[in-house]
């Protein structure tokens, strides 16, 4: 395991040395430090009084304060998902057709490692940053709100936590993409494209009846049956973010399907590599 985690380590070197990937974390700060001085929150009684933000009244309604903050937190956790996969597969499609770059594969293949261990490290160490900027972000909201209403929820980290689960999906397909052709360009190109398709799959039951019966419509149900469901995902750490009803059977099958369809395309990467001459 440790040559895995000896790549893992080298993926986390080269993120630091990137200045857009320290802008982003910059980013964040300044996100929540802005929202953290500029909003103001009057609590009476575990009753949401009023609100402010940049001195502008919000809201006058006296609410449970964990009933006027839902819209909020379903708003931050969506922008999590979406935003943080999104961000993901832009920054991080080069990882793996850098790693595998001539000279640099040459070198790596000469260490006493298998194979399996590059890309195994690879993914190991970009689902550390994806987790580590998740929990960072969600934490930090999770602490504004904590202190300036006095209700405390771990609901938009579960949500950050599936986002990464999305993400990881996602990731698994630029990876072996990059086994196949070591294009970030093609890398961001297919992570996006599998975004996209996530989106559409969680949808495929509303989406199939205006398709025309026969070939095509049977041809979407079968693709989309084998895709992720990402904007089912998505909805449900928006639901948890709330703390909102879930079913958990419901979220126990989309996870299932969506680390089933990561370990599928996985597997289908590392045997493609084993196999190929450098």
């Amino acid at each position: 395991m440790s040559p895995v985690i000896g790549i893992a380590g080298y993926v986390l070197r080269e993120a630091a040395s990137r200045k857009f990937i320290l802008a982003f974390v910059v980013g964040i700060t300044l996100v929540l430090v802005t929202l953290s001085l500029s909003l103001r929150i009057d609590v009476v009684d575990g009753a949401l009084a009023a609100s402010r933000l940049f001195g502008e009244v919000l809201s006058k309604d006296i609410r449970a304060v964990d009933v006027a903050l839902r819209p909020v937190f379903m708003a931050a956790a969506a922008l999590v998902f979406y935003g943080g996969i999104l961000f993901g597969i832009v920054s991080c499609s080069d990882f793996a057709p850098s790693l595998l770059s001539p000279g640099r594969i040459e070198h790596l293949l000469a260490l006493p490692l298998r194979r399996w261990h590059i890309l195994a490290g690879t993914f190991l160490g970009v689902m550390t940053l994806a987790v580590a900027g998740a929990l960072y972000g969600s934490g930090g909201l999770v602490l504004i709100f904590g202190v300036k209403t006095g209700y405390w929820t771990m609901g938009p980290v579960v949500a950050a936590l599936l986002a990464c689960v999305g993400f990881a999906a996602v990731y698994a397909v630029m990876l072996t993409t990059a086994t196949l052709v070591r294009s970030a360009a093609l890398c961001a190109a297919l992570g996006g494209v599998t975004l996209v398709a996530g989106i559409v799959a969680g949808y495929r039951t509303k989406i199939a009846p205006f398709l025309e019966e026969g070939l095509s419509r049977e041809l979407f149900k079968g693709v989309t049956l084998v895709l992720p469901r990402l904007s089912a995902l998505g909805k449900a750490s928006m639901d948890l973010a709330a703390s909102a009803t879930l079913e958990m059977n419901s979220l126990g099958m989309m996870l299932a399907g969506v680390l089933v369809f990561g370990l599928g395309v996985l597997a289908l990467g590392f045997w493609w590599f084993e196999g190929r001459d450098y």
